[in-house]
């Protein structure tokens, strides 16, 4: 018989909580702002309060499953976290931590593994082979999809393309490296080169509002986003080849990446009749709770 299934999506503002039914309905849902003392000892006992909370929502002697998104992954050697935006978690066990918690087995996968996931068995990815998963918001991160299974990889980083430097020139990148995928069309990127090219503080929102009505300035940099948009994606196509592409997170709401933004995909992808779908998500802010639901074993 299919499990009940608990999903847990771990965000940097906010931690959701999901309960699927056997047949995939949804039973139980709630959300929370992360903690305001965003110590790992706070993390681990609101995320699991939440499970267990869900936990009790399952009848009595039924099977129940455990998943739970990250931003970031877990090192397959060590157990421990690492390269996590919610930088409390780097090089802890969470998952040991969650599993004696618990007293359950506890499934972690990236954050943009869940969102792929979800958008493949429910939602803009549903009945495509090949699919790549896009997150575009304050960072970039990416996940793959092949025939309804997301791919990890022995490093469990597939997908990963946030950090692939396309620049070398570029702005330096946490992660050590310069002019990273995720320094040219997150929202925290394109704020950043906003700042240092103008001396001003303002946020994506703000920049592309500014841009459609016309200020020079963000108009400029809101086409440089939406080249490198075009040039980054358009290279992982040509390396992929996948049979739909699915863009999430914040920034997935800017109109013009399904316009302006696929035309410079097709400048840059190596093919002149460039037929790869790219789609916007269908799930929103849900779907990497519920993508989290479906991974735990």
């Amino acid at each position: 018989m299919n499990p009940y299934r608990i999903g847990i999506d771990l965000g940097g503002t906010k931690i959701e909580a999901v309960l699927l039914g056997p047949e995939g309905e949804e039973l139980f849902r709630r959300r929370v702002p992360s903690p305001a003392d965003i110590g790992y000892g706070a993390v681990v006992s609101a995320v699991g309060e939440l499970a267990r909370e869900a936990a009790g929502k399952v009848p009595n002697g039924k099977h129940r499953t455990v998943g739970i998104g990250i931003p970031g992954s877990v090192d397959p050697v060590t157990g421990l976290v690492r390269n996590a935006n919610s930088t409390c978690l780097i090089g802890r066990p969470l998952q040991k931590d969650l599993e004696s918690l618990l007293g359950l087995p506890v499934a972690l996968r990236n954050d943009a593994d869940c969102f792929t996931m979800a958008e493949c068995r429910m939602g803009a990815g549903r009945g495509y082979g090949l699919v790549f998963g896009v997150i575009m918001g304050t960072g970039c991160g990416g996940g793959i999809c092949i025939d309804g299974e997301v791919r990890e990889g022995p490093h469990r980083i597939a997908g990963e393309w946030g950090h692939v430097s396309v620049d070398p020139a570029g702005a330096p990148c946490y992660c050590g490296n310069r002019g990273c995928v995720e320094t040219k069309i997150s929202g925290s990127g394109v704020a950043r080169a906003f700042l240092a090219e103008h001396g001003e503080a303002l946020s994506m929102e703000e920049i592309v509002r500014l841009a459609r009505e016309g200020e020079p300035r963000c108009a400029a940099v809101f086409d440089r986003f939406l080249d490198d948009f075009g040039r980054c994606l358009g290279g992982l196509i040509s390396i992929l080849d996948p049979d739909a592409v699915v863009i999430g997170g914040g920034l997935s709401n800017i109109d013009e990446l399904y316009t302006v933004g696929v035309e410079r995909v097709r400048r840059y992808a190596f093919h002149d009749a460039l037929r790869t779908p790219i789609l916007r998500n269908l799930l929103g802010d849900s779907a990497g709770v519920i993508g989290a639901a479906w991974i735990g074993r």
